[in-house]
C-alpha cells in the first residue's frame, strides 16, 4: 500500500510570551519600515500627480479658471494616494511584528495601533522633507539680499500688475519696486470695501506715469484692476481652502486605512498567509506521494 504523506504544516510564527509583552510593546523596526514605505509611495505619488497636472493647487493664475471636475479628480487622487501608502505601511508593520500571545481583543487593538503609529511618523517623515526643501531654497534668497524681499510683489497679484502697466510704449525695462508698492497697494485693498483716497491717487499717477495713459483712462484701469485683484484673492482664499479640507480628509481617512491593513496583516502573521503575488486564485499544495 502506498503511503500518502502530505506536506508539513508551515512553521508557526515565534511568539513573544506574554510576561515579555510589556518590555516589546513596539517592536521600532516594523514601524520605521512601514513608515519609510509609506512615506515614499506618497512622495512619488504626489510628484506624478506633479508631473500630469493632477496638482492640488497652482501658482500659476491659470489655476483660478481650473474646472470643478479638475478639482475633483486632483482631490480624489490625494485621498486615495494616502490611503494606498498608508494602508501599504500599516500592513507591513502588522505583518512583519512578532506575534504576541494575548487575547484576541489585545492583540487586534496591538495590530491597529501600530498602524496608527506608522501613520504618524509617516507624517512627521513628510513634514521633515518638506522643511528640508524649503531650507534648501533659503540660502538662495539671503544671497539675493534683503533688498529683493522688500522688492517682490504679491504671486498671486501678478497677472493683474501686468495688466494694471500695459502699454504699448512700456520701457525696455521693468521697475521691481514700482511693482512691488502697486501690489501691496492692491493687496491691502483686497479686506477693505473701497481703496483711500491716496492709494487711488497714487495708482493712478503711477498707471499714467508708466503706461503713458490720461488720468481718465489710467482711472478707469485703476479701478477695472482692483475689482479683478479682488476677485483673484477671492479664488485664492478658495482654492486654499479646498487645499486644506482636502489634505485634512486626506489624512483622517489614511489614518483609518493604516490602522485597518495592520490588523489585517496581524491577521495574515497570526495565520500564516503569505498573500500571492500573482493574480488568480490560491490553492492548495497537492499531496506529496511517495514512490
Amino acid at each position: 500500500m502506498t503511503e500518502v504523506t502530505p506536506y508539513a504544516d508551515p512553521v508557526a510564527p515565534s511568539a513573544l510570551p506574554a510576561a515579555n509583552a510589556r518590555a516589546v510593546y513596539f517592536q521600532w523596526g516594523s514601524v520605521v519600515s512601514g513608515a519609510i514605505v509609506a512615506a515614499s509611495c506618497f512622495f512619488v505619488a504626489t510628484a506624478f500627480a506633479t508631473a500630469i497636472g493632477l496638482a492640488v493647487s497652482s501658482a500659476s493664475p491659470t489655476w483660478r479658471d481650473t474646472s470643478v471636475g479638475l478639482v475633483v479628480l486632483s482631490g480624489a487622487w490625494v485621498v486615495l494616494t494616502a490611503i494606498g501608502s498608508f494602508a501599504l505601511g500599516g500592513y507591513i508593520a502588522g505583518r512583519t511584528r512578532l506575534t504576541w500571545v494575548g487575547s484576541p481583543d489585545d492583540v487586534h487593538f496591538r495590530d491597529g495601533l501600530y498602524g496608527l503609529v506608522v501613520w504618524g511618523l509617516g507624517i512627521m517623515l513628510g513634514v521633515a522633507l518638506a522643511c528640508a526643501s524649503a531650507s534648501s531654497l533659503s540660502p538662495v534668497r539671503q544671497a539675493t539680499g534683503a533688498a529683493d524681499t522688500a522688492a517682490s510683489e504679491p504671486s498671486f497679484l501678478t497677472y493683474e500688475i501686468d495688466r494694471l502697466f500695459r502699454s504699448d510704449n512700456r520701457p525696455s525695462a521693468d521697475d521691481p519696486g514700482l511693482r512691488a508698492e502697486a501690489g501691496r497697494i492692491l493687496e491691502r485693498s483686497l479686506d477693505r470695501r473701497d481703496v483711500s483716497q491716496d492709494d487711488t491717487d497714487r495708482l493712478v499717477h503711477m498707471v499714467s506715469a508708466r503706461a503713458g495713459l490720461a488720468p481718465a483712462a489710467a482711472q478707469q484701469r485703476v479701478q477695472q484692476i482692483v475689482a479683478e485683484s479682488r476677485d483673484a484673492a477671492h479664488q485664492a482664499r478658495k482654492s486654499a481652502i479646498v487645499l486644506g479640507f482636502t489634505v485634512a480628509a486626506a489624512l483622517v481617512v489614511s489614518a483609518a486605512a493604516a490602522w485597518g491593513a495592520a490588523v489585517i496583516g496581524g491577521r495574515h502573521r497570526d495565520q500564516n498567509i503569505t498573500p500571492s503575488m500573482v493574480f488568480g486564485n490560491r490553492r492548495r499544495a497537492p499531496a506529496y506521494t511517495a514512490p
